[in-house]
């Protein structure tokens, strides 16, 4: 994620509350670059929202109080969204730090929260999916941490666990 600048605008998502009460809000917003012309490329990691990644281009309209609503995906950035929710040593600061350092060193980025001990990654199509995939897969196997996947691409799906 670059630096917020005046070129950035909060985009908001509508978000189904499914059966198991999750996610936990109906709304998430992300920061995004106003591209103009009612679209805007996403600059973070969304936690909620399934289907898009940081990179994605996609339409906004304004409601009448000049909320940036989300619409169609123009064009993918190809990058993942993989959530996890960490409970290592609970979810603490210190666990969700270690995990992001570990995918760091992936070329992977992420954010974490304290609520809910979550952290995004946002992985690039340059990162070693297959390296990625296999940290991810070792800490799901040792109860390191539950996982998501938010937004992947066919490269991804085609890694088929291995």
């Amino acid at each position: 994620m670059t630096e917020i600048a005046d070129a950035h605008v909060k985009i908001y998502f509508r978000l189904d509350i499914g059966e198991d009460d999750w996610p936990p809000t109906s709304v998430e917003s992300l920061w995004a670059v106003d591209l103009g012309d009612g679209q805007v490329r996403l600059d973070n990691v969304p936690f909620f929202v399934r289907g898009v990644a940081c990179g994605d281009v996609v339409t906004v309209r304004p409601d009448d109080e000049g909320q940036l609503w989300a619409g169609e995906i123009v064009r993918r950035s190809e990058n993942c969204t993989v959530r996890l929710i960490v409970t290592r040593d609970g979810g603490s600061a210190a666990a969700r730090q270690a995990v992001l350092r570990a995918f760091d060193r992936l070329g992977v980025e992420g954010e974490g929260i304290e609520r809910f001990g979550m952290v995004a990654l946002d992985v690039p199509p340059a990162a070693d999916l297959g390296k990625v995939r296999k940290l991810l897969d070792h800490g799901v196997a040792e109860e390191w941490w539950h996982m998501e996947e938010g937004c992947v691409t066919d490269e991804w799906c085609a890694l088929d666990g291995s």
